[in-house]
């Protein structure tokens, strides 16, 4: 039906395939990789390594995540984000990474915004930048392989925020991307997270969650966005990494799964976790109780983790061991294979695994 209020809707075919790939990426026990760190961020994985932050090593540490053992990849991992530089970059035999990826069944993916800067009128506050070419740049890495893509908003506990401004603001930056990003064919991943520096506790945080979800749905639905056509990547509900209380991972399965309930359409495919600066093992380990709780879940509930799923496999490495790499990156895959189940029991935690990845103020 024709109504002049209303923009025009995607074509049918147009949906059934966004509608098709977001359901790939939340297969059964298959989550994603995000490896979109930016050419900055990178020097905080490789310095540590006494490596360089060249393009070369930056090639060299993709390459040993993404020439993992393909069964693994293939049975674990459904998607990777990607950094522009990354698309385009090639394995020491000259074998492009989108092909590697594409061979194991992996789906590429592209992180398209440029960054959080500050929104003015806010205290410390911001919003996030990159819609100006976007439409282009969409259309670009469609034909290069891409299939869907990322875009992060953050937002911030504290006694004045997250304000109306700022909540408002992101909500609608992230509703014209994934408007943007769907006329050029890719699923958009709608991150806008809650960030855990603070010491609020659990209630405070799933509050806020709840809060923040809640602006973002009507935003959605306010740029007509396909919802079938798009995936959500929040943050866990979690306290402050400063609280003094502790809880327990039934504790954050139940903020999590219960603000999600209360704001997420069940029209929404799957809800992708990022792991926040959480441990490797306590990622994995919430997940799991996530999809164990016994609670209305609609959506598949997976991953999308980045510190969470290579911490452990860039540290074997360390520029010189593809072999080790591969064998931590794999136990991580794995791992949160079966979390996606509620099957994981902690039998690939260790003493590294364990080990907070969190940073106060994290720049991506």
């Amino acid at each position: 039906m024709a109504c002049s209020s209303y923009s025009t809707y995607l074509s049918p075919e147009k949906q059934k395939e966004l509608r098709e790939t977001a359901l790939k990426i939340v297969a059964d026990g298959k989550g994603i990789l995000a490896a979109d760190e930016s050419t900055g961020s990178m020097d905080k994985k490789l310095k540590p390594l006494g490596l360089e932050n060249n393009e070369e090593n930056r090639r060299r540490y993709r390459q040993m995540l993404f020439t993992s053992n393909p069964k693994i990849m293939g049975q674990c991992i459904s998607g990777v984000i990607l950094f522009h530089e990354t698309l385009y970059q090639k394995t020491d035999d000259g074998t492009p990474f989108v092909k590697i990826l594409q061979d194991n069944g992996v789906i590429p993916g592209i992180k398209v915004d440029k960054g959080v800067v500050p929104l003015g009128g806010t205290i410390n506050e911001g919003t996030t930048q990159g819609l100006d070419d976007l439409n282009a740049r969409c259309a670009q890495y469609y034909k290069d392989g891409c299939r869907f893509a990322k875009w992060r908003c953050v937002l911030k506990i504290g006694s004045h925020t997250p304000s109306h401004l700022a909540m408002l603001e992101n909500a609608n930056v992230l509703a014209r991307y994934a408007s943007i990003c769907q006329q050029n064919g890719l699923v958009p991943i709608v991150e806008p997270e809650v960030l855990p520096d603070g010491d609020h506790d659990i209630d405070q945080a799933q509050k806020v969650t709840e809060v923040v979800l809640s602006y973002q749905y009507k935003a959605l639905v306010d740029h007509h966005v396909y919802l079938e056509g798009t995936l959500l990547k929040p943050n866990m509900v979690t306290a402050g990494q400063s609280c003094t209380k502790k809880y327990n991972c039934g504790d954050i399965a139940k903020a999590t799964v219960t603000a999600l309930n209360r704001t997420v359409p069940a029209a929404v495919p799957g809800i992708v976790f990022l792991s926040g600066g959480q441990s490797e093992e306590d990622a994995t380990m919430n997940l799991d109780a996530i999809n164990k709780i016994q609670l209305k879940k609609p959506w598949r509930l997976t991953f999308s983790f980045g510190r969470a799923l290579q911490a452990s496999a860039g540290a074997a490495w360390a520029g010189k061991d593809e072999k080790a790499g591969h064998a931590a990156f794999e136990k991580r895959c794995l791992a949160n294979s079966l979390a996606t189940q509620g099957k994981y029991d902690g039998r690939y935690g260790t003493a590294e695994t364990k080990a907070s990845l969190f940073e106060a103020g994290r720049v991506y």
